[in-house]
């Protein structure tokens, strides 16, 4: 029987593929859910509450083929290991174990060489620190340019790993980005913080919003639709 709050369960395809399942209750929910969690690889059903846990997951077995679709069409993804390749500002760059001190940091080449010195045992907790830190001088220094720009003061930029939004804006002009956006190409950072900054003058997504973004960032609309199209990739990474 099912009636835990979090539960896991498999489906199977018509190709004979086991997917994971993971069973969810949320009361806010107005009917049955069925979502990929992208980072865990695996379906999320949810339920507005227990009693109907049974039911979804008879929906996530209906659906098996359209969760094996959507897994299937993820990008492959990289640990931040000894040896893994990833892009950081847009250029390819590789791991290693190799380097001198204790901090992390980039040597030039191609790939440019990422060195994370330590025990391979930590080495994703020292390079996401160098990338968090990297993102955050990138994005301070932009925000501060597009704040000028603008002529609009931000209060504070911290740094996140969000799933569901690149970047926020609080009415008190807070700012909050994803940390993976380092890994885009600096013009896409670059549009990512004048698309926030612009979020101090007009919180919404109005014509008048849009306009200020224009007039930071001509490109913005290039710029926007390479992060819709390879938005999965960098959330692959880590």
């Amino acid at each position: 029987m099912i009636n835990d709050k979090k539960s896991k369960i498999s489906v199977k395809t018509r190709s004979g593929c086991d997917i994971p399942v993971r069973l969810e209750v949320n009361k806010r929910a107005k009917r049955l859910i069925l979502r990929v969690d992208e980072k865990a690889r695996e379906g999320v059903a949810v339920s507005p509450n227990r009693r109907a846990l049974a039911d979804v997951a008879r929906f996530a077995q209906e659906r098996a083929d359209w969760l094996e679709a959507h897994l299937g069409a993820l990008p492959q993804q990289v640990a931040l290991v000894d040896g893994a390749r990833f892009h950081l500002r847009g250029r390819p760059c590789e791991i290693t174990l190799q380097g001198d001190g204790r901090m992390a940091y980039l040597s030039e080449g191609e790939p440019m060489t990422l060195h994370a010195p330590g025990i391979a045992e930590t080495i994703e907790r020292r390079v996401l620190r160098f990338l968090k830190a990297e993102a955050k001088a990138d994005l301070t220094r932009a925000v501060e340019h597009y704040c000028d720009a603008l002529g609009v003061a931000a209060r504070r930029v911290t740094i996140k790993d969000t799933k569901s939004r690149w970047g926020s804006c609080t009415s008190d002009g807070r700012l909050a980005f994803s940390w993976r956006v380092i890994m885009a190409p600096p013009d896409v950072l670059e549009y990512l913080a004048a698309h926030e900054c612009a979020h101090l003058l007009e919180m919404n997504h109005s014509p008048k919003f849009w306009a200020h973004v224009e007039r930071c960032r001509p490109t913005w609309k290039r710029e926007r639709n390479w992060l819709r199209r390879h938005g999965r990739e960098l959330h692959a990474v880590g």
